[in-house]
């Protein structure tokens, strides 16, 4: 009895082996079929970890494969790549792209990741100004100015009002790369991307009026239009008129003087009488009247 049930067990275990191995097989040869459908190509991607503002070099870059759709961009040459800067971070295994790289011959650092048509202020912060140290790469900020205006009403004090919103944080400190650990750290200076004009606007605002950085939503890139605050406002309840843009009064058409024409003068008709050796003229005006 013993001896039947054993080499039942031991028949059962063989059928079960071979179905498993058909099973398997089955499996294995799916797999190697759909890897086989998926097109694949050789494309650059990252080797580790490239921080913003680097130069590629060769150990940087390794060419692999790369599974489904080749990336916009996406380069099979490492010697395209080479000797050119990083301007978005790329992690390790991503494909290195044109869209991640400064152009050929722009170098690294800060000035590759300006766009053209723009500019890079950079702006003298303390721990207020710089938002206890959170105005980092990539942060969207409004500023701030707060002064006397001139020529305005000394008994409103310090005015406050928005220069600038959604302004685009380049970099902050002299390096622009953030620390091991992500941590926000205490800097001095912060570059902020800019047009030429707002350029002009912040530097003036830099030397004459007191700059404050207002840290928003990335994702919040709507313009809200404030009137200001000043600091007469603060102590009544904001029943302070804030001085505002005179506005330009429409040219008045200056009235037209009637000019008064001459009188017209009507000519006299003249006739000449000749009696023998003696010559005279007789003059008729007003209808043929003579005088």
């Amino acid at each position: 009895m013993n001896k039947r049930f054993i080499g039942v067990l031991i028949f059962a275990f063989v059928v079960a082996l071979g179905i498993s191995t058909v099973f398997y097989r089955l499996l294995v040869h799916q797999s190697e079929t759909a890897k086989a459908s998926t097109p694949s190509a050789r494309i650059a991607l990252a080797a580790r970890d490239l921080e913003v503002g680097r130069i590629l070099r060769e150990d940087d870059i390794k060419i692999a494969d790369w599974p489904g759709d080749v990336p916009a961009g996406a380069s099979a040459r490492a010697q395209d790549l080479v000797g050119r800067g990083v301007t978005t971070a790329i992690y390790a295994k991503e494909p290195v792209s044109e869209a991640r790289l400064a152009p050929k011959g722009a170098g690294g650092g800060l000035a590759a990741m300006i766009p053209q048509g723009m500019r890079a202020v950079a702006v003298r912060v303390n721990e207020v100004v710089g938002v206890s140290g959170f105005v980092v790469s990539g942060m969207r900020v409004d500023v701030l100015i707060s002064g006397n205006s001139p020529g305005g009403n000394g008994n409103l004090g310090t005015l406050t009002r928005t220069l600038l919103q959604n302004i685009e944080v380049l970099s902050a400190g002299q390096d622009f790369k953030k620390d091991a650990e992500g941590k926000p750290v205490m800097v001095q200076v912060v570059n902020l991307l800019v047009t030429p004009e707002q350029a002009e606007q912040l530097s003036l605002a830099s030397n004459q009026a007191t700059i404050q950085l207002i840290l928003r939503n990335p994702l919040d890139r709507q313009t809200t239009q404030t009137p200001g605050a000043a600091m007469a406002q603060l102590f009544t309840g904001g029943k302070v008129k804030l001085p505002q843009a005179a506005e330009k009064e429409p040219a008045r058409p200056r009235p037209v003087k009637a000019v008064q024409e001459p009188a017209k003068t009507e000519t006299p008709f003249v006739m000449e009488l000749i009696s023998g050796s003696k010559k005279a003229e007789a003059k008729f005006e007003n209808g043929g009247e003579g005088k």
